[in-house]
């Protein structure tokens, strides 16, 4: 297949998730993806790749995936003094699935792609404890972006295999920041899927909201081109020229579709908590059927009012906040949208009734 042909049915699929608002749940956005992707998989043969190489067979996996559930959300703030919090985290190097048929060694906080999200309030006391199991091959160490101090966290978490260290940190600064593994050299490990994201809230926390998921972006640079079956392994030189094979939102490129895909009801309310591990590529995320009505990185009260697309650089996270009006199928995207042939898609089911004075086409089948 040429590459005009596989750029028509990225356009295609896009146009298609459009017109899913309106066709509601017969349109799937997994089969649309999959499809996608064995166009793009069909044709790499006919692509000049930075290092491709034949893959061995798929390893005996640890777990079946590292994806994290977008669900998996701390609870909100709701006290206004600062206390005490206590933080506990396990290195878990595994073996794992990025996509169906081909597997890869992962390096991890707490064993899913991203680590967990960490919730604090303005003015707490942090006490983190990082272990680092006897079982691991290299040693790894925490960097969070909300710790004001010289490496923030890593240059007093450096722990080998089978030790264990603590520290503490004030959180000074409300916001979304981004933590990860900064042990040398911190590009690859971080590559290897160490980061997740931590909140601070303002005193009382932030604005009460119906819905809240946790979402991060990242690119995976493997050996193997994008689709083939077998153990993938990391390509430096493809690091190095910053081509990356894959795109994944949670760690695996259906971790959104089919693995998690978000839920949701009309009139709800939903926070969003997305970032971006990188290491090397910022996400323009874009959530198509949908107007962003406060998006803000940093302080909650910088925030920007009715946004289409917000730029998250690699080493950021922003907070997106958006009502529901109607019911259907919202996809999910990176809108540098070549990145969705290569994985950076997710789907937003939302369940409720049709209102025709805010959309006038038919209304989908997605009432329950």
């Amino acid at each position: 297949m040429r590459i005009g042909s596989v750029a028509a049915l990225v356009i295609a699929f896009v146009a298609v998730m459009v017109a899913g608002l309106s066709l509601g749940r017969a349109m799937s956005v997994q089969s649309g993806l999959d499809a996608l992707q064995k166009s793009v998989e069909a044709s790499r043969s006919g692509i000049d790749r930075t290092g491709t190489v034949a893959l061995g067979p798929a390893k005996p996996t640890d777990v079946a995936n590292v994806a994290r559930d977008p669900s998996r959300v701390p609870p909100p703030i709701t006290r206004t003094e600062p206390t005490t919090v206590e933080i506990a985290t396990t290195i878990k190097e595994v073996t794992a699935e990025i996509a169906d048929g081909a597997t890869y060694d992962f390096w991890t906080y707490d064993g899913t792609v991203p680590g967990p999200l960490y919730r604090v309030m303005e003015g707490d006391t942090v006490k983190l404890t990082i272990t680092n199991p006897s079982s691991s091959n290299s040693a790894h160490d925490i960097d969070l972006h909300a710790v004001n101090g010289p490496g923030r966290g890593a240059a007093v978490t450096a722990v080998a295999p089978g030790e264990s260290k603590t520290f503490t940190f004030t959180a000074l600064n409300q916001g979304a920041y981004v933590y990860h593994c900064a042990f040398a050299p911190p590009y690859h490990h971080i590559a290897q899927g160490m980061y997740g994201g931590i909140v601070v809230e303002p005193r009382g926390g932030l604005p009460k909201v119906d819905r809240e998921f946790y979402v991060m972006q990242g690119e995976w640079y493997t050996a193997g081109a994008f689709g083939q079956k077998g153990q993938q392994t990391f390509s430096s030189a493809k690091a190095l020229a910053e081509n990356p094979e894959y795109f994944t939102f949670n760690g695996h490129v259906n971790a959104l579709t089919n693995l998690f895909p978000l839920h949701a009801k009309v009139g709800e309310t939903v926070r969003m908590f997305f970032g971006n591990g990188g290491p090397n590529i910022g996400s323009n995320f874009h959530l198509i059927g949908e107007i962003f009505d406060r998006v803000y990185s940093g302080a909650p009260s910088t925030f920007t009012q009715n946004e289409e697309t917000w730029y998250v650089p690699p080493g950021s996270v922003s907070i997106f906040e958006f009502r529901l009006n109607e019911p259907g199928q919202y996809t999910l995207v990176d809108h540098a949208l070549w990145r969705v042939a290569k994985g950076a898609a997710g789907a937003l089911l939302v369940d409720g009734d049709w209102d025709p004075n805010v959309y006038s086409p038919p209304a989908p089948n997605a009432s329950h």
